[in-house]
């Protein structure tokens, strides 16, 4: 059998509040808890690092994925339990959700935004159908839902479509909705 894994898209920086680098260390060593796999950008800062390093300290499988012009920035994350280097950034998406059951986006940043909405316009294309969730830890993402609500309201974006981005608000929940 397979072992199940989830992709969780974070940030390179820590953020502001001492909230996401919590968060981050919760949410791996939810996975850990839980024997999901870690499969997450590779990079050794912030709130990757933050994941990384506390479902590895909590016994979990870390599965890194990282371009090699990151790597040459000296930010790979080399103590992780497996790093895949790759050629390019379309490289690394394409890996990380290949290894994949579901997908979680902590807060974050652009880069953060664009992965998770990739593959949540995969499932609306019938690319794949796994679970896309948001971890709105409080409230970061409330912005971003209302965009997406009247996106629907004008006609813009379908109501099936729309309902398949999860919104969780503890990394507790968060697992349990990427691995439903």
């Amino acid at each position: 059998m397979k072992k199940q894994r989830v992709t969780v898209y974070c940030g390179s920086a820590p953020g502001h509040r001492p909230i996401y680098m919590h968060n981050a260390q919760m949410l791996g060593r939810e996975l850990a808890a839980r024997g999901v796999g870690l499969v997450y950008g590779g990079a050794n800062v912030g709130t990757m690092g933050a994941i990384a390093d506390a479902c590895m300290a909590a016994g979990g499988e870390v599965i890194g994925v990282i371009p090699t012009t990151l790597v040459e920035k000296e930010v790979a994350h080399h103590g992780v339990t497996k790093l895949h280097i790759v050629a390019s950034m379309h490289d690394r998406k394409a890996l990380m959700a290949e290894l994949a059951r579901g997908f979680i986006a902590m807060p974050g940043g652009a880069g953060t935004l664009e992965e998770i909405f990739e593959v949540w316009t995969w499932v609306q294309i019938g690319l794949h159908d796994k679970p896309c969730v948001l971890l709105n830890l409080e409230g970061f993402y409330d912005a971003l839902l209302l965009q997406l609500d009247h996106m629907e309201k004008e006609g813009l974006l379908r109501p099936e479509v729309r309902r398949k981005l999860l919104v969780a608000k503890t990394p507790a929940e968060a697992v349990a909705l990427a691995t439903s």
